[in-house]
């Protein structure tokens, strides 16, 4: 039972990351500061939503993005407000344009020349009957057998 209460308790970790001082009273500003968090990456956790993350950086990014929506922010003037400080680093998901248009084709690409290196290396393998002629295969038996 106490191994049962500990995972829920792991599981539940991200579920107490928005401290209760954070949250907004009104509902729907409260909505949008959630549905915004959850697409801004941590800069410390890296791989958490700053919604999920416990990190002190987390915490002021809460409180920043919630301050900019009180102020009267519309949800893209709070993610451009963010990105102007922090960068397109703190996006979970970057834009597909520009320069991050290479890294969202690149492993495609990879794959794609990783399976026609493979076709081709397949290809030109000689098959195995054509490897020794006749003569040279009777010496290798001769000489496995001797």
């Amino acid at each position: 039972m106490k191994r049962l209460i500990l995972i829920f308790l792991l599981l539940a970790g991200p579920v107490f990351a928005v401290q209760p001082s954070e949250i907004l009273s009104d509902p729907a500003l409260e909505s949008r500061a959630r549905e915004i968090s959850a697409g801004l990456r941590c800069p410390v956790c890296q791989n958490e939503s700053i919604d999920e993350s416990n990190a002190p950086i987390s915490h002021e990014l809460r409180v920043l993005l919630r301050e900019r929506l009180v102020a009267g922010d519309t949800d893209e003037q709070v993610v451009d407000f963010l990105v102007a400080r922090f960068g397109e680093f703190i996006l979970l998901n970057p834009d597909r344009q520009g320069a991050n248009l290479i890294l969202w084709a690149a492993a495609p690409a990879m794959l794609l020349i990783a399976l026609l290196v493979g076709w081709l290396t397949i290809r030109r393998r000689v098959p195995a009957e054509q490897q020794l002629t006749e003569a040279e295969q009777a010496e290798l038996e001769r000489i496995l057998h001797s």
